[in-house]
């Protein structure tokens, strides 16, 4: 180590070019050693404000609130809002709220205040009718870019949401979807395999002058042992001020995570903090790779007094295991794309990221092989093309070395992109049928059936609604008499059949709804109506309920015993009458309902847990038509459930994540076309008796700098090949497991193929200066 720090302005730099190369790669293995924690410090505040109800309710008291959902969305955002009405004078209280809000006040994240108070804020301002009297803390937010609210209504509808009686409850989140899955374990190997290859690069860097130092001690005296022992503590000590730099970088890196989003995740600065583990894991193999290269490269060197021997003779590269290694890879991944869907289980996780480690290694275990190959058979042509094809055939080592970061890191850019574009287009293609017809449906509590003819008439009056149409619908169990709670496949009440958690079942239960005589002509060609009318509905794929049936009006749910029957009987003159297919604008629901009545004939209050369904077509020439219409719903009730497909949300994520990818794609590239510069330059300085013989023969300078470009281009070149049939398969196999079609974003390819002769132009404009400083007569004179 003192010979690395102690050998003046030349061994600084070299010392601090293995650093900088290093600390890079450190700085992002710490960023993706801290998923897990980010994640994990995610989750656990969401927890620890939320209440998704109790299995047994509590009674009202002075510790107990009522809690109810508020979401809405503006303009594509999701906002969160939470509604609560103490029942006492000490309710409990959220993360981040010293107290509760006062009457017709609210809190809100930093976030949705600066959206209130900008000039576009004016409509939500409008909808969230909200005195703001406080700022939720740090300790109630996921991330600092959250919309959220926690608003006390003057009035809360007596049935809407629950009581609870403490915040913070233990649910398990739900698991990802498959193609979230395979894009997270995709984007961890693709960014991390040119990292790797990246530090290895980096280790080497100075290699030629370091052996150069050690040939001079061993004319000292040094033995070849010591040596070596030198070299691996040169190598030892740029790994460890790499290390303490890549900490640095990543503690400052990490305050600009603030304003980033990716898939809806933001989180704090202090939640990217890698695992204890995962750290002292890097602070050791950083090290101790970097002494293991340093040994394996001494290997094919002899160190004598009078200078370095390369005693390891050209060895002919053998095709066979290069093969195997991509090739093993694939068959790791063909039977997840067999399958008929994703599973996510950690073998199958530990299946995708190996196949797609080793699919990326092979090809830069190929690249040597292909480029030996390929130089091996070229004859003639112009003097530069000759140079620099016969020094490739000499040595191709230390091109191919760097080139095979920039491999892996274009064919992991190329198959995450062909994952994305997959995941976009059938997103795309999903939203664009199911939203074709302009409307937006909403579920929610109801009361009575002229609160919802009021919300009704408001909806109509609001600017750019065409159409709004709505009734109140709830479930009911078709008693047969043998027995309370029976059914006429003979089951009892309970769900034991393996029915929703709801306990729906069509052969066993039947759906009501409540509307007038104007709402029901929406759903069923009546032949004439009145109010105390029945109609029972005719259907081709299920039986239909006779006149005089009774109906159970209170039907179990769920697991727990049958409540008391609350029974109905059908009146005997109730009529059928067909129903109006969905595709006539009578809405997502229609298909459902078995029985429809008048308020007169059924009042909603005799119903289990009446829900209002509201259904609202839209002119899409309205400016802002879609967010009056949730302003209004959420004056009607602000627990109103929005059912949308207006809004494709998933289109906005995965442009954000597209983006970040390809800007890290780009800054590796930058990165391992520094590292080509510098492994450029130590080849010129160790050829530069040569150049400075050319030079004195008369070669032109342009002869020697376009023999640069074609030593540089060449190994890219082919590496780019190799890049985009890799990145094509593993993209194939990726899209084959979601079930997509495979598309390919033949921008992102040029674009990456465009950076990759970028880099070559970059390195061999850098490499001019010194290539002509070394073409002097000075060159000849030895010693």
């Amino acid at each position: 180590m003192r010979f690395a720090s102690g050998g003046g302005r030349e061994g600084w730099v070299r010392t601090a070019l293995t650093a900088l190369g290093v600390a890079l790669g450190v700085a992002v293995l710490l960023l993706g050693a801290s998923v897990p924690s980010l994640t994990s410090a995610w989750h656990g505040r969401e927890k620890a404000r939320e209440n998704l109800g109790q299995e047994h309710e509590p009674r009202p008291s002075d510790t107990t609130l009522r809690y109810a959902s508020a979401d809405t969305v503006f303009r594509g955002a999701q906002i969160r809002g939470r509604l609560v009405q103490p029942d006492g004078a000490h309710p409990p209280v959220p993360p981040g709220i010293r107290r509760l809000p006062g009457p017709g006040r609210m809190l809100v994240s930093p976030a949705l205040r600066q959206l209130l108070d900008s000039p576009d804020g004016k409509l939500l301002r409008d909808r969230l009718a909200y005195t703001v009297s406080g700022v939720i803390g740090d300790e109630g937010l996921v991330g600092p870019q959250e919309l959220t609210f926690v608003a006390r209504p003057v009035t809360l509808r007596a049935g809407a949401g629950y009581r609870i009686d403490h915040f913070g409850k233990e649910w398990e989140s739900p698991p990802m979807r498959a193609p979230v899955v395979l894009l997270v374990i995709m984007t961890c190997v693709a960014l991390m395999m040119p990292v790797m290859v990246f530090i290895g690069t980096s280790l080497r860097f100075g290699t030629e002058r370091r052996e150069r130092r050690l040939a001079a001690l061993r004319l000292a005296g040094a033995d070849v042992r010591t040596t070596r022992r030198i070299a691996a503590g040169e190598a030892l000590f740029g790994a460890l001020l790499g290390l303490a730099g890549g900490a640095v970088l990543f503690l400052g890196g990490r305050q600009f995570a603030s304003p980033i989003t990716l898939w809806d995740v933001n989180v704090f600065p202090s939640d990217v903090t890698p695992g204890p583990l995962a750290a002292a894991a890097i602070a050791v193999l950083v090290p101790a790779s970097a002494v293991v290269v340093t040994l394996i490269a001494q290997r094919g060197i002899t160190v004598e007094p009078l200078g370095v021997v390369r005693n390891r003779p050209p060895l002919r590269r053998r095709l066979l295991w290069r093969l195997a290694v991509p090739a093993a890879g694939t068959a790791l991944l063909l039977p997840l794309s067999w399958a008929e869907r994703w599973q996510d289980t950690g073998l199958n996780t530990v299946r995708l990221a190996a196949g797609a480690v080793l699919l990326l290694f092979g090809v830069t275990a190929l690249l040597p092989w292909l480029v030996d190959a390929v130089v091996g058979r070229l004859r003639g042509g112009p003097v530069p093309w000759q140079l620099a094809v016969r020094r490739l055939q000499l040595s191709s080592g230390p091109a191919t070395r760097t080139v095979g970061g920039i491999t892996v890191a274009v064919a992991g850019a190329i198959a995450v992109h062909m994952l994305m574009t997959g995941m976009q287009a059938g997103y795309a293609h999903a939203y664009a049928v199911s939203g074709k017809a302009p409307q937006v449906g909403y579920w929610g509590g109801a009361d009575d059936w002229p609160h919802a003819r009021q919300g009704l008439a408001a909806l109509r009056a609001t600017p750019g609604v065409t159409d709004a149409r709505g009734v109140i619908a709830a479930l009911a169990e078709r008693t047969t008499g043998r027995a309370p709670g029976a059914s006429d496949n003979g089951t009892t009440g309970n769900n034991t059949s393996g029915d929703d958690a709801s306990g729906y079942d069509p052969a066993r239960n039947a759906t009501l709804a409540v509307a007038d005589c104007t709402e029901l002509r929406r759903l069923a060609k009546l032949p004439s109506c009145r109010n105390g009318d029945v109609f029972v509905a005719r259907h081709q794929d299920k039986t239909a309920l006779a006149p005089g049936r009774t109906l159970n009006l209170n039907p179990p749910v769920g697991q727990g015993a049958p409540p008391p029957q609350r029974p109905w009987a059908i009146p005997a003159t109730a009529r059928r009458v067909p129903l109006l297919p969905a595709g006539d604008g009578s809405g997502p629901f229609a298909a459902s309902y078995d029985v429809l009545a008048t308020p007169a004939a059924l009042a909603p209050d005799r119903l289990q847990d009446p829900t209002l369904h509201l259904t609202v077509g839209f002119d899409r020439g309205t400016p802002d038509a879609l967010e009056h219409i949730r302003t209004t719903a959420a004056h009607i009730d602000p627990t109103l459930t929005e059912c949308s497909n207006q809004d494709n949300p998933h289109d906005q994520q995965l442009s954000s994540v597209r983006t970040g990818i390809f800007v890290a794609s780009v800054i590796t590239l930058l990165l391992i076309g520094a590292g080509l510069i510098i492994s450029t330059v130590e080849q010129l300085h160790e050829r530069r008796r040569l150049l400075s013989v050319l030079d004195a023969f008369g070669t032109r300078r342009a002869t020697l700098g376009w023999s640069v470009l074609w030593q540089t281009a060449l190994p890219v070149a082919l590496g780019l090949v190799l890049a985009l049939g890799c990145g094509l398969v593993l993209g194939t196999l990726l899209l084959t497991m979601i079930g997509s079609a495979v598309t390919v974003d033949w921008t992102v390819v040029a674009g990456m193929a465009g950076i990759g002769t970028g880099v070559i132009l970059f390195v061999t404009a850098l490499s001019l200066p010194p290539l002509w400083r070394m073409m002097r007569p000075e060159g000849l004179r030895t010693e």
